[in-house]
């Protein structure tokens, strides 16, 4: 076994056995023994489609994870008396990768009813998803169970925005368990994926209501910024890439962005601000696959928030809505 794979393995194990829960590797092996090769499969048609798919599902994964722990809630339909977290604004119209759920959901049923939860085949997905985006492959614990109750106001005061601080992303990332480099290693989930020019045209256009351009972002990715996102224009397709270099691909040239004053969001250069933070930024550009172990530890912890176990919540025969 090569020295690096000794060191994935050895930091991942030593995480996953230092959070108490009641999830476990291999949990569906007598009972759906197919079901992650199913959820890879899944996970590949979709990536083929649309390569930005895997940064969506790695996304799915962390907003289910901050509203309501990891139980699936994020992917509950809205109705005529209840507004659900995927309609919320900080999820519709950018969440997206509902589809791979949908047909990986639709193949266990048939394979193995009842079994397998919404929430261990979005766990599942997004580790997946970091594998096929060249991030390392790690084991997930399951037994996750399906929670019933979705609200879009819980998204509010439980995913940071792109305008949070140093201060306010540490605090929130506390408040779920994770500490402060965790909060910086998962901040290069944004190494992969798009974002809507919404999110960020006020550090182009009127930064902290100045109607000026934000300082601290670098002149020349500005310009190109304001190219693809000209002034006034409110249209939700507009997008782009949230690393310009390779959109695609999980690596740590975000933090290398970050470290030239291209980090697309406030909330990504706001990581430059903290001596602590700004440390970890230039560590994980310096040592890429130090950042990958750290990264893959971080989701096993962060996919293990507030789990529902045991005979709480549900597994739905449907993940768009709870069972009657």
């Amino acid at each position: 076994m090569k020295p690096s794979r000794v060191l994935t393995v050895l930091v991942i194990f030593l995480v996953w056995g230092s959070v108490h829960s009641q999830l476990q590797v291999g949990f569906y092996t007598s009972t759906c023994g197919l079901v992650e090769f199913i959820v890879k499969e899944e996970v590949r048609n979709g990536f083929m489609k649309d390569r930005g798919v895997a940064a969506g599902l790695v996304r799915m994964h962390f907003h289910d994870c901050f509203v309501r722990g990891c139980d699936a809630s994020v992917l509950l339909d809205s109705t005529s008396s209840n507004t659900a977290e995927k309609d919320s604004p900080a999820n519709n119209p950018s969440l997206r990768g509902f589809e791979v759920i949908d047909k990986a959901k639709a193949r266990l049923e048939a394979m193995c009813k009842g079994v397998v939860s919404c929430a261990d085949i979005v766990a599942f997905a997004a580790r997946d998803s970091v594998e096929i985006a060249g991030g390392l492959g790690y084991d997930v614990p399951a037994g996750r169970r399906d929670g019933r109750v979705s609200l879009a106001s819980d998204t509010a005061t439980n995913l940071p925005p792109p305008t949070f601080n140093v201060n306010q992303l540490t605090q929130l990332f506390a408040n779920k368990g994770l500490n402060q480099d965790e909060m910086v290693t998962l901040s290069g989930a944004h190494t992969i994926g798009r974002s809507h020019c919404t999110s960020f045209s006020n550090r182009l256009y009127n930064f902290s209501g100045t109607s000026k351009q934000d300082p601290s972002l670098d002149a020349s990715y500005a310009a190109k910024l304001k190219q693809q996102c000209p002034a006034g224009r409110t249209d939700p397709n507009l997008v782009v890439p949230m690393k310009p270099s390779n959109p695609n691909v999980m690596d740590a040239g975000y933090y290398v962005d970050v470290l030239a004053n291209r980090g697309l969001f406030t909330s990504d250069q706001t990581l430059l601000i903290d001596t602590a933070t700004a440390n970890q930024v230039n560590k994980n550009a310096m040592s890429p696959q130090a950042w990958k172990v750290k990264f893959a530890a971080a989701m096993i912890k962060m996919g293990q928030i507030g789990v529902l176990t045991g005979s709480a919540g549900e597994i739905r025969s449907n993940c768009r809505v709870i069972n009657s």
